[in-house]
């Protein structure tokens, strides 16, 4: 009898690494064997999604023994009223990430090049490298993306994509229309920006460019799971020129969208009212996570998100031992993972017995880390 081998890998999947990118919250509890008191490390809306959209996915409970609709038309319909681009410029799928994943499978095969920063969301990385691309890194500009430095990378490369963020994750920082606007004149031809604006309800005025769904050399992603407080529902869109987003059904799985997902994003959308309320329980959480930093000899950072980063005033060492010991004490927060930035923690923004809970904590978590 010929011995069981087990399946046959690639070659690209034996060449990556057997790690898991983010150990969540749950998986902690189970190992500590305790919940957290306050869940402020994964940039979740705690203050949640409309009363709407609770009530249309408690609705839609009733009907989860049919699939979503496959071509989203009603939430497509309803973007692009909001946004007041045409529908066939809107694709809608299972979050951020579900997005980056297809663009990336459409455009990027094995040695293809890739731009991004140095320290910016590592899941897009996560999908470069599964598909073979080569992924070209530029530094921060301070705690900053550096819009110029990507455009210069991406003319010495041939990139093919460009991932750029604004605001901001890890920092929390942010550029202005004008300079955004600038990087999308700069992109060279044959290659596409992508603009990741998760957290753009958050920011100021003027942070987002006018949107412009003829401009084939950017794809601008936005996303349910943040301001709209529907990160569990999975419910992410991108706008892009038509013809770029027909594509994505050629690879997309069109049967990834539940009707729950589907009826929550939708009333959310309607809400008018809601949407201010979160951002202002947002500004007030920023402006309190930035005074318990303070009294703590720590330096905030400027934030346009529903997160503050603050400087830890030590090094990478130091920032994970502070990490660590806020864990041990029921904080569950994270951290930027490259150096300058791993200087930094991350905090989300949270109620006001979640932010108690950090400033009771803090004090002596970094006592601990010093020591």
């Amino acid at each position: 009898m010929q011995p069981m081998t087990g399946p046959r890998y690639t070659r690209l999947i034996d060449s990556l690494p057997a790690t898991v990118p983010f150990v969540g919250p749950e998986t902690q509890e189970r190992t500590r064997g305790r919940a957290f008191a306050a869940r402020l490390g994964a940039n979740e809306n705690i203050f949640g999604p409309s009363p709407r959209a609770i009530a249309a996915m408690e609705r839609a409970a009733a009907e989860c023994w049919m699939y979503g609709d496959p071509e989203n038309h009603d939430l497509k319909q309803a973007l692009g009223h909001h946004h007041g681009v045409p529908p066939e410029s809107v694709i809608i799928g299972e979050g951020i990430d579900g997005l980056l994943g297809y663009l990336v499978r459409l455009l990027i095969g094995p040695g293809d090049p890739v731009v991004t920063s140095d320290g910016a969301y590592p899941t897009f990385n996560f999908h470069v490298a599964g598909f073979g691309g080569v992924l070209h890194k530029v530094p921060y500009k301070g705690n900053h993306e550096d819009p110029e430095a990507l455009a210069e990378a991406a003319r010495q490369t041939g990139a093919k994509l460009i991932y750029f963020a604004n605001p901001d994750n890890p920092m929390g920082s942010w550029h202005p229309a004008s300079t955004v606007q600038r990087l999308i004149n700069a992109v060279p031809d044959g290659c596409l920006l992508i603009l990741d604006e998760a957290y753009v309800e958050f920011a100021p005025d003027g942070t987002a460019p006018a949107l412009d769904q003829t401009d084939p050399r950017l794809i601008r992603m936005r996303t349910f799971s943040k301001a709209y407080g529907m990160a569990g529902a999975r419910v992410g869109y991108a706008i892009a020129h038509p013809a770029l987003i027909r594509a994505f059904d050629k690879i997309r799985n069109h049967f990834g969208m539940s009707r729950i997902s589907q009826a929550g994003a939708l009333a959310a959308l309607g809400d008018a009212d809601h949407l201010p309320r979160v951002r202002a329980a947002v500004e007030a959480s920023r402006a309190e996570i930035a005074r318990i930093a303070r009294a703590n000899g720590l330096q905030p950072l400027p934030s346009a998100t529903n997160f503050v980063t603050i400087d830890a005033g030590g090094d990478g060492a130091f920032a994970r031992r502070l990490v660590a010991e806020l864990i041990a004490r029921d904080i569950f927060v994270r951290m930027p993972f490259v150096t300058p930035h791993d200087r930094c923690i991350r905090v989300s923004c949270g109620r006001a017995q979640d932010l108690a809970a950090f400033a009771m904590a803090l004090p002596a978590a970094l006592q601990a880390a010093k020591a």
